[in-house]
């Protein structure tokens, strides 16, 4: 049985994708689906390389019970595009950067993430990364709320 590969997507990699990341993965392991969902981030830019997630983005995590210590930068490559992958980009900038780098025989979903979402009308997760403590507190919201109908769309569309 292969894995379902789901791989968050926003610029540098240290805020909302890792944040997405974290959040995703703790819902899919409370629901005993780690077996069957690999859960990935990255970034189209290089500038942080390597880096872990902002401080601002892991404590908003940690105050939710979520640690994004083990998370680090990387970029986007082909292999993020395997059969079957959904890659969610946070928002329209790094989707269209993404259907540039996307091989033409991608047979995955490509799109943005929060067209997950139930409960927010927000098409688009906004960088915090120069606002303040609340632009990290709705991020995260945002997130949880898109990754809860990520899941419930899992289940359903691959009968998990």
């Amino acid at each position: 049985m292969n894995k379902i590969s789901v791989v968050f997507v926003c610029l540098g990699n240290i805020c909302r994708s890792p944040t997405a990341h974290g959040v995703f993965e703790r819902m899919v392991a409370a629901q005993g689906l780690g077996d069957r969902i690999c859960v990935d981030s990255a970034g189209t830019g290089d500038w942080h390389l390597g880096h872990a997630p902002d401080s601002r983005s892991v404590e908003v995590a940690q105050r939710r019970g979520i640690d994004l210590s083990a998370l680090r930068s990387r970029l986007v490559s082909a292999k993020d595009f395997d059969d079957g992958a959904y890659v969610l980009a946070m928002d329209g900038q790094n989707l269209s950067n993404l259907e540039i780098l996307r091989p033409t025989d991608f047979a995955g979903h490509l799109g943005l993430f929060l067209d997950y979402s139930a409960n927010f009308e927000e098409r688009e997760v906004p960088d915090p990364y120069y606002s303040g403590a609340q632009g990290f507190d709705l991020v995260i919201d945002l997130i949880e709320d898109a990754s809860a109908g990520l899941l419930k769309h899992l289940k359903k569309h691959h009968r998990l």
